[in-house]
């Protein structure tokens, strides 16, 4: 076998004997690229292949191109729409795989319950119908790695959220969630027993972490998702001047973030509601920029923080959070709306949506969660029809 190098030149491909099998024959000074093939024979000694042989390195070479194809093909499906083919796939991503993806949208249960009720269960699915081409995550703390989430769960919701393709529904891992970020230092301090708001506190810190390490937008699941948020990093504004933490987006590794966990763990009082939340990220924006009053529907931006409206997603403010559960003459529109927060903080007496009220939150079931509302009109069925000792 003979060594040959291919040398480009300004004038073409020319094929020359290295060097050294041909002592003295001067190099081509003009040469631009050199690439060395290693034991191949020379095409002009080279024997000439027979009809059939020629044919099976075509096919060769055809069914190899098709293998790539399909290669990239499924590649290219996983990165930009995994979701139209793994409805039962789903269940065996890590949540590294899917947060991976990119631009999820993520919501948090920090109590142990394992059934999510239907306010839970309609945020999680107006998300997944608004944002199809996104993962939607719900993280639990209830659940371990070793929960049963099958079609054949006792818990309704369950079943209702895993059959939608874009849904998934993890274990809250906490300490692997703080991992690498300023606020591993206080999870491994804090007593969780003594804390007086800890399912607040620590949603406050899961989320810093997530949305930090992976990017995305978080949402508070009582959030009803209407139309598609379009910005990238962006604050909302519960009101003029304050800032919730129930609704925020930025993208990965984002300095604004990071300097809310380590303000976080400096500002840490457990014992003030809100402290590590809404309040948190309001005097971190105060250290970026002058806050003024909204004028109207106007948005306002700061160092390429968007600061949006409160009609944005507060339309119907928190002292007056039982609207959503009043029947209402002319339903509002929300045409300046991306979602609405339906503060369930405040809904102490748990009012609830019930089929057939007529309530603004119900309108908003049928519209945006109509599978949770079909769920709801089933178990009033069954409520309603008389027992065997009736």
């Amino acid at each position: 076998m003979l060594q040959t190098v291919w040398v480009s030149s300004p004038r073409g491909w020319a094929l020359q004997e290295s060097k050294s099998h041909r002592q003295g024959k001067r190099r081509c000074w003009k040469c631009r690229f050199v690439r060395t093939i290693i034991q191949h024979p020379c095409r002009r000694h080279a024997p000439k292949r027979s009809r059939k042989e020629r044919m099976l390195r075509k096919i060769q070479i055809c069914l190899c191109f098709c293998f790539v194809s399909g290669i990239l093909y499924e590649i290219s499906l996983l990165s930009s729409s995994v979701f139209s083919y793994l409805p039962m796939a789903q269940h065996y991503l890590t949540p590294e795989q899917v947060l991976n993806l990119g631009k999820s949208i993520i919501f948090l249960e920090t109590t142990e319950r394992l059934e999510p009720p239907p306010l839970v269960s309609c945020s999680v699915e107006s998300a997944a119908r608004i944002y199809q081409d996104r993962p939607i995550i719900l993280f639990m703390r209830g659940l371990t790695n070793e929960t049963a989430l099958d079609m054949n769960t006792s818990y309704a919701a369950f079943s209702l959220l895993s059959s939608m393709k874009n849904v998934f529904l993890f274990p809250l891992q906490m300490e692997t969630v703080f991992q690498e970020t300023p606020l591993l230092q206080w999870y491994n301090q804090v007593v969780p027993e003594q804390e007086k708001n800890w399912v607040h506190v620590s949603s406050d810190a899961s989320r810093l972490a997530l949305i930090w390490k992976y990017g995305g937008i978080y949402m508070d699941t009582d959030v009803i998702s209407i139309r598609p948020i379009p910005q990238e990093s962006f604050l909302a504004a519960q009101k003029s001047r304050f800032s919730s933490n129930g609704i925020f987006g930025f993208p990965a590794r984002h300095k604004f973030i990071w300097d809310c966990m380590e303000n976080f763990v400096l500002k840490y009082n457990g014992n003030i509601w809100g402290n590590q939340g809404p309040f948190l990220m309001t005097r971190m924006l105060k250290t970026l920029c002058n806050l003024t009053d909204f004028q109207g529907t106007e948005d306002h931006s700061c160092q390429n923080i968007s600061f949006l409206n409160p009609q944005r997603f507060y339309p119907i403010p928190y002292p007056a959070w039982s609207r959503y559960y009043q029947v209402w003459d002319k339903s509002p529109s929300f045409n300046h709306s991306y979602a609405l927060h339906l503060w369930n903080f405040m809904n102490r007496n748990r009012k609830v949506v019930e089929a057939g009220s007529n309530t603004l939150a119900e309108k908003l079931y049928k519209t945006y969660c109509p599978t949770t509302y079909e769920d709801l009109i089933q178990n009033a069925k069954h409520r309603d029809l008389p027992s065997p000792e009736d």
